[in-house]
């Protein structure tokens, strides 16, 4: 029964470790640089297979995002039930907002073949509706996603520090990336700051973080209970 227990627990660690990972990967590939370039109206439509990529790619982090408080929920759980309830809902969130975000992306490259068609009278309205959707689409990607899922890191590094099933080191620095994650999305939500190197900055311990856990869950698994 022990050893039933502790191959589930070394399996959910290595999953969990893919996904971290695979999160990383996908959000790099999910970047579409034609939507966030000048004339994006113009050019979106003519770099179609970029746009559908980038959305393909956005989906798959769904999968992650959803998937690494599932798999740790049954392994927190067992400490703090409280926080991997907490963190599970926060990465159900984060699904949630990158599907509408996939869906704005979308209707971004809808709106870039009009743009083609449209009476140089209208432009005007066209280019005011696809800055209203460009913005939101900032503010679900960059804003609502990031805080659902950098919240249920915070709390599933708090679960780890207190457990203990990492080592501590991992866990203060997850919690540490977090807090400056949540820091860099709160800023750029009231516009003190862009999607601009400070706000790069502020993201990049967290996904060092991220990936150094993942390879630590993947090679060391979790812990045994003390």
């Amino acid at each position: 029964m022990l050893r039933n227990r502790t191959n589930s627990g070394r399996w959910s660690a290595i999953i969990t470790g893919v996904l971290l990972i695979a999160g990383l990967v996908t959000g790099i590939f999910s970047v579409v640089p034609v939507i966030d370039g000048a004339d994006y109206l113009a050019k979106a439509s003519t770099s179609e297979n970029q746009v559908l990529i980038g959305s393909f790619f956005q989906l798959l982090m769904v999968v992650a995002y959803v998937g690494v408080p599932i798999l740790l929920y049954p392994i927190l759980s067992q400490h703090y039930k409280g926080l991997a309830l907490g963190s599970v809902a926060f990465g159900i969130i984060a699904g949630v907002f990158i599907i509408i975000g996939v869906i704005i992306l979308l209707l971004l490259l809808s709106l870039s073949h009009e743009f083609l068609k449209v009476e140089i009278e209208n432009v005007a309205y066209v280019e005011t509706l696809g800055g209203l959707l460009r913005e939101g689409r900032d503010l679900v990607n960059h804003v609502a996603t990031t805080l659902s899922f950098v919240l249920a890191m915070f709390l599933f590094s708090w679960g780890f520090y207190q457990s203990k099933i990492v080592p501590r080191w991992l866990s203060v620095t997850g919690l540490i990336g977090s807090v400056m994650s949540i820091l860099a999305s709160l800023l750029f939500m009231i516009r003190f700051i862009g999607l601009d190197e400070t706000y790069m900055i502020l993201n990049i311990p967290i996904a060092v973080q991220q990936l150094v856990l993942a390879i630590w869950l993947i090679l060391k698994g979790f812990k045994q209970h003390q």
